[in-house]
């Protein structure tokens, strides 16, 4: 099951109160807009688990990410943006909803209605694999999917657009400059928004402002 992130920041409403989670440092990278958003290119470390988003040799936004784990490995290779949709479902994993009873399972066991788990900022760069916001863990933990943090998705959302070149390697040049001794989200192991709320319109509808330098 791919966990997503609450977008909102009510840890003493979500998280039960609990002031030790309170006083992490919120993870919230700084975005830049492109002078030419022909010029953008977006760079994936899957050994650094590193998103580098650059125009030329300018940074835009670097991030953490969280990659495919042994069995579910994420593509390496040259690609580009194929597809944007801010509000995507995932085809395959989610809930079965049959009257008040909201349960977890994959589109080919779902007893009742089917709904998505929620994919928002999607950015698709080849048939079945993208990026999205989601949990992003300090160890390679998606189905191959590239999971940005809550407070980063949106931005990387707008920077790129249909035809952006995406590389994907297993180590980048960036990763011994931009990423090195780079802090990661702390937040990777929080419980989940209630199933009702993550199986509404709701949940799109409270997504945060996105906000470019």
């Amino acid at each position: 099951m791919k966990r997503i992130l609450p977008f909102l920041v009510l840890p003493l409403v979500l998280l039960g109160g609990c002031a030790q989670l309170t006083q992490r440092a919120v993870y919230d990278q700084p975005a830049y807009r492109p002078k030419d958003p022909s010029k953008v290119v977006v760079k994936v470390s899957l050994s650094k688990q590193m998103i580098y988003v650059l125009e030329g040799s300018r940074p835009l936004l670097v991030t953490a990410c969280c990659v495919g784990d042994p069995a579910h490995p994420t593509p390496k290779g040259d690609f580009s943006v194929e597809a944007k949709q801010r509000n995507k479902r995932s085809g395959e994993y989610g809930f079965s909803v049959l009257r008040e009873a909201i349960v977890p399972c994959s589109v080919s066991n779902a007893h009742g209605s089917y709904v998505g788990y929620p994919m928002p900022y999607w950015v698709q760069f080849t048939p079945g694999y993208g990026f999205h916001l989601g949990w992003v863990w300090p160890v390679p933990k998606s189905h191959g999917c590239i999971r940005i943090h809550a407070n980063d998705a949106g931005k990387f959302f707008e920077l790129v657009r249909v035809g952006t070149p995406i590389r994907i390697a297993s180590t980048q040049p960036e990763d011994a400059t931009l990423g090195a001794n780079f802090h990661r989200p702390e937040d990777y192991n929080d419980p989940d928004l209630p199933a009702s709320l993550l199986t509404s319109q709701h949940y799109f509808e409270q997504l945060k402002a996105v906000i470019l330098h």
